[in-house]
């Protein structure tokens, strides 16, 4: 025991000597991630909140402060609630079909079968592209002019971006098409995640498939869920890329993202990144108070 002792004490004494140790050391190991931090995340956030309060236009620059005209600007945009209609349908129908379709495709990839191992593959390869990659794909699918259904579309006389539903549901089958492999994943990490002992006590007591999955499977998901919806309904908020390759907005403004009305006001008609930035503070706030909700409704009834 006295050797140890003594070693322990030289190794004292190195970092003393070095000034390395304790609470330094700490901070040495937590300073590359708190740099990129602040450099990336809470500079630009105060520049936005900056920005937000005062007269910027984009080729000029800050000209004053200009607060709260900026918010008040921003609230009377032309399509600002119109954009926020449309934002909430578009992130509903995707949160429910999405999550819905990965726990159906994490059940079915969930049993040791001779085709698991391919149907995994399949489902997930899409999440490997890039959603402007997937888009642009998406894009020359569905143009009447160059497209591989052109001539199907001309002879029926449909198509996919020409109206206000066909642009939302075919931007929406672009994003499940894209997502629904990952969501699968994170669904199926959550059902391993369930011991077998649970399952085996349920066929013990005689409960059918449907009560297994009713009163077992479904309430230890609850952090999957919880999980998954967040990001899901974040994701949607933000919804800008497939939006701006396959319809810019359109037909007729109707499919506006709020996030296409900020970029909009910043670099395309107003060029004012005061009430752009006043926009995306709105939003910010937002999206806080949509994650606490929904934080809280995923919370656990003895954790309330």
């Amino acid at each position: 025991m006295v050797v140890p002792a003594l070693a322990n004490a030289r190794v004292r004494r190195r970092r003393s000597r070095s000034g390395i140790g304790g609470p330094v050391q700490g901070w040495l190991y937590a300073a590359p991630t708190a740099i990129f931090v602040i450099l990336l995340f809470l500079v630009p956030l105060g520049l936005v909140f900056q920005m937000s309060a005062s007269d910027w236009p984009l080729m000029t620059g800050n000209q004053g402060p200009n607060f709260p005209e900026n918010y008040v600007d921003a609230v009377n945009q032309r399509l600002f609630w119109e954009s926020i209609r449309f934002t909430l349908v578009y992130t509903l129908l995707t949160t429910v079909i999405l999550i819905g379709l990965g726990l159906g495709l994490a059940l079915l990839v969930q049993e040791s079968t001779r085709w698991k191992g391919f149907l995994r593959t399949a489902f997930l390869v899409p999440s490997a592209l890039g959603l402007a990659s997937a888009s642009l794909l998406f894009y020359v699918l569905y143009s009447p002019i160059a497209g591989p259904f052109a001539d199907l579309m001309a002879s029926w006389g449909i198509t996919f971006l020409g109206t206000p539903e066909g642009a939302l549901w075919s931007t929406i089958f672009l994003i499940v098409w894209r997502y629904a492999g990952f969501y699968m994943l994170l669904m199926l990490v959550g059902l391993q995640g369930i011991p077998d002992d649970v399952y085996e006590a349920a066929r013990i007591d005689g409960a059918s498939r449907w009560q297994t999955f009713r009163d077992i499977t479904l309430p230890l998901l609850r952090p999957t869920f919880a999980l998954t919806t967040i990001m899901c309904v974040t994701g949607s908020l933000l919804a800008f890329e497939q939006f701006y390759i396959l319809t810019k907005g359109g037909p007729d403004n109707s499919t506006m993202t709020i996030v296409q009305l900020i970029y909009n006001v910043a670099f395309q008609g107003q060029n004012n990144l005061g009430i752009a930035a006043a926009l995306s503070v709105i939003v910010l706030i937002a999206l806080i108070v949509i994650n606490v909700f929904q934080l809280r409704a995923f919370r656990r009834p003895e954790e309330s």
